[in-house]
């Protein structure tokens, strides 16, 4: 990461509730607004026949863009302009030595099962990774049912970004294996179907926390194709609209596909018929591991 990224993450992470409130007002192009509508089909690589819903389980590109980018949500997110702002979390707090955060929750959040989310939720979530991502987490507190308060073994004052990282997202505490097993989070998709190695299919969560911001499509198909080549050609011949590739040779010369994030280091490609943002991140594929949420589907 150069020193410039570096500094504006920084700054992002101590942003207020208010703050994060802006830099989640989109980043849209002044272009045609974005339009409801439409199934997201995308050609993934890597996923596997044990794949689940476990967080703590090594993930693939597919189970992430299926859990982080469809089902679930995390305390912060990376926008596409890599800064941090708040997800499930509305604000964060450090104190002086960076090894006390507070956190602020959104009040306004229900899971797939009509649970609505509270602090011990998180709680719950993050204590999965304790042996793992939060291994220097020495203590979790719920301060009511919308704070908690985490204390470090050390100062860490990049711990709001890795609260962003796609494994740490946030399921209902008093039901763990239920969610595990059946995909239950407070993402913008609802699971409809699930087949390890296979396919995920997430339907458009209906009054999310999120409308009028992202999740734009009425549902979103995940298809596992291990070999770039036949990812490539459902791209080309339109069975899918996106998929993550890695070599522009394998496009071919067509004008209906744009690679992304450019032509000189793409790691995905999309059908000219999808609508994407202003930005589009880069810190993982497919815009952060978010298309899902972020593009939609061009009129006309």
């Amino acid at each position: 990461m150069s020193g410039a990224r570096s500094q504006m993450d920084r700054r992002a992470l101590f942003a207020s509730g208010a703050a994060a409130a802006l830099l989640a007002a989109t980043g849209l192009s002044a272009g045609p607004a974005p339009q409801r509508g439409g199934r997201l089909r995308m050609a993934l690589s890597g996923a596997a026949r044990d794949d689940t819903f476990d967080p703590r389980a090594a993930q693939g590109l597919f189970m992430q863009v299926a859990m982080a980018g469809a089902a679930f949500d995390t305390l912060t997110e990376i926008a596409a302009d890599g800064t941090l702002r708040g997800e499930l979390a509305t604000g964060w707090r450090g104190n002086p030595q960076a090894d006390v955060w507070t956190l602020d929750l959104r009040r306004d959040v229900l899971f797939h099962n009509g649970k609505t989310l509270v602090a011990e939720d998180v709680a719950a979530s993050l204590a999965l990774h304790g042996q793992g991502l939060l291994a220097d987490v020495i203590r979790i507190e719920t301060q009511g049912t919308g704070q908690l308060r985490i204390t470090l073994r050390q100062g860490d004052a990049d711990f709001p970004y890795r609260l962003s990282t796609p494994a740490l997202v946030i399921l209902p505490g008093d039901r763990l294996e239920d969610a595990i097993r059946e995909g239950t989070g407070t993402g913008l998709y609802r699971t409809a179907k699930f087949l390890p190695g296979r396919q995920f299919i997430g339907t458009r969560v209906e009054d999310h926390y999120k409308d009028g911001t992202a999740g734009w499509f009425d549902s979103v198909e995940l298809v596992s194709v291990p070999a770039d080549a036949v990812r490539a050609q459902a791209l080309r011949e339109g069975l899918v609209d996106a998929a993550d590739l890695a070599e522009r040779a394998l496009i071919g010369t067509t004008q209906d596909i744009r690679l992304l994030p450019d032509v000189h280091a793409m790691s995905a490609a999309i059908q000219a018929g999808v609508a994407l943002p202003a930005g589009i991140g880069t810190r993982w594929p497919l815009d952060n591991l978010r298309a899902a949420e972020r593009w939609w589907m061009a009129s006309g």
